[in-house]
């Protein structure tokens, strides 16, 4: 089983990004909203319009945990959402498919993954190269391991750690540097 990963370079985010944004402000939003949230796939998938319209947090209970989680929307998203929903019903899927039903993995799978082939991404790609993104540039930024395993609920920093691939980019930069 080949193990998904995170858009470790930002260049290539925003190559996404860009891909993303041409074909349709849908796919955009789904893209950064997991990239900046870390939600699960199918939590993002389960968000309706009135989840996120006019909001300042974003407040749901995870499907795989049953755990409520509240985070705020930040300023990347905010208008993006705004626009995204203007005019729309509170009560619809806020992803939905062309043919007006809410948007199922397979199908934000197929988005993401070919917006990356476009960007000629090398890394494994899946709907949880989304939230892996998010976890990788959010230590890097922070390097608050703990924070990082409440926003993600894990049980330890270690399994965090290694579910955002940093125990082996570690392992292989220790490698380079060591010369005897």
């Amino acid at each position: 089983m080949t193990t998904v990963e995170a858009i470790k370079n930002k260049s290539d985010i925003k190559k996404v990004e860009q891909i993303l944004i041409k074909q349709s402000k849908r796919n955009y939003l789904l893209f950064i909203l997991g990239t900046n949230s870390g939600l699960r796939i199918s939590d993002i998938l389960a968000l309706n319009v009135g989840s996120v319209k006019d909001k300042q947090f974003i407040q749901i209970v995870e499907k795989k945990t049953g755990k409520f989680k509240k985070f705020p929307i930040n300023s990347k998203l905010k208008p993006v959402i705004s626009e995204f929903t203007r005019g729309k019903d509170l009560e619809e899927p806020l992803f939905k498919t062309i043919f007006n039903n809410r948007m199922d993995r397979s199908t934000a799978y197929r988005i993401i993954r070919e917006a990356c082939n476009k960007a000629k991404i090398e890394a494994n790609i899946g709907t949880h190269t989304l939230r892996k993104t998010f976890g990788y540039h959010h230590y890097q930024k922070f390097k608050d391991i703990v924070i990082l395993q409440k926003i993600f609920n894990h049980s330890a920093p270690q399994v965090t750690l290694r579910y955002i691939g940093i125990d082996q980019e570690q392992i292989e930069e220790s490698y380079h540097n060591f010369i005897l």
